[in-house]
């Protein structure tokens, strides 16, 4: 009997040792924190999710790669443009556009320039100086008086938080930060100032994600409350949720959407409080050409929206 009992005394303080072994492996480590997302981005698989770039009419993209680093691109679309009225009727008038571009992608600078056929020209530029440091500008000219604008963006990279200093035309200055808390939990803050209008304003944001889920909010001192929701439903498909407030004007609007990515095709859509119902299909043909599928109805505004694309390169 004493020689059966004995291995059984000794298993318990094995377990135990396993036990606060495996306590100690899941500490926290506050010194090797991850770094967090770009401050802009917190809400990205929400908006990924919930705000696909839909589009009315004929839509054909064309890239065609002349090196590893250098490509050309061609964009034409066909489709109403909607035009301001003070009725609640919407009014919109058929339009055409062909659009060129040139693109320089680099591991440490990118180049993207683009001009259309009524006369705006965008650039955007990318360049890592450092591992830590990235310049980005962002500009769009026009033949529009008032509204060719330009900015430039300084972000830093550090150990476990992200800043960012702005600046643009009309006086325009902003910065934010956010600091990694715990593995899992972002929290930083936005502050800008516009000398133009004489506007100023500051907001707070928070961010927890797991392998399952992203929750994040944002509120602002002009009146804005951002909310969103994703669940990690499997590797294929997410379910997503918004909830803007504006404690100001008292707007209020809410959407509900899904994610389903399949080994050929990506499904979006959603359904907001408004009543409006969204999709959007992205489907691959072959290696190289994608065809799309955008619908848009707004039941309350009689207003329907539907296009179909094709992109190749």
């Amino acid at each position: 009997m004493a020689g059966l009992v004995h291995p059984a005394t000794t298993t318990i303080p094995a377990e135990a040792s396993k036990t606060a072994h495996t306590k100690a492996e899941e500490k926290t480590d506050y010194m090797n924190l991850p770094c967090p997302i770009p401050f802009e981005e917190l809400q990205r698989e929400a908006l990924m999710s919930l705000k696909p770039e839909t589009f009315e009419g004929l839509r054909f993209d064309f890239t065609k790669g002349l090196n590893q680093k250098f490509s050309l691109s061609h964009s034409a679309s066909m489709g109403p443009t909607e035009i301001p009225s003070q009725s609640a009727e919407t009014i919109k008038i058929p339009t055409a556009h062909y659009e060129f571009g040139a693109n320089f992608i680099d591991p440490n600078l990118m180049l993207i320039g683009r001009v259309l056929t009524d006369g705006r020209l965008n650039a955007r530029v990318k360049w890592d100086l450092t591992d830590n440091l990235t310049v980005k500008a962002n500009a769009q000219l026009t033949n529009e008086p008032h509204m060719s604008h330009g900015m430039f963006n300084f972000d830093y990279k550090g150990k476990d938080y992200r800043s960012q200093f702005q600046m643009g035309n009309g006086a325009l200055f902003g910065a934010s930060y956010i600091q990694s808390v715990t593995p899992h939990l972002f929290l930083g803050g936005e502050v800008f100032w516009a000398g133009q209008h004489r506007k100023s304003g500051l907001g707070y944001a928070a961010r927890y994600e797991t392998d399952k889920m992203v929750a994040a909010g944002q509120v602002a001192s002009t009146g804005m409350v951002a909310l969103s929701y994703v669940q990690k439903v499997s590797e294929k498909v997410s379910l997503a949720s918004d909830f803007m407030y504006n404690y100001i004007t008292k707007d209020v609007t809410s959407s509900a959407g899904y994610d389903y990515i399949l080994r050929q095709c990506r499904l979006r859509g959603k359904i907001d409080s408004n009543g409006c119902t969204t999709a959007y299909l992205e489907e691959r043909l072959n290696m190289g050409l994608n065809f799309i599928l955008s619908a848009e109805i707004d039941h309350r505004k009689k207003d329907y929206k539907f296009g179909f694309g094709l992109t190749v390169g």
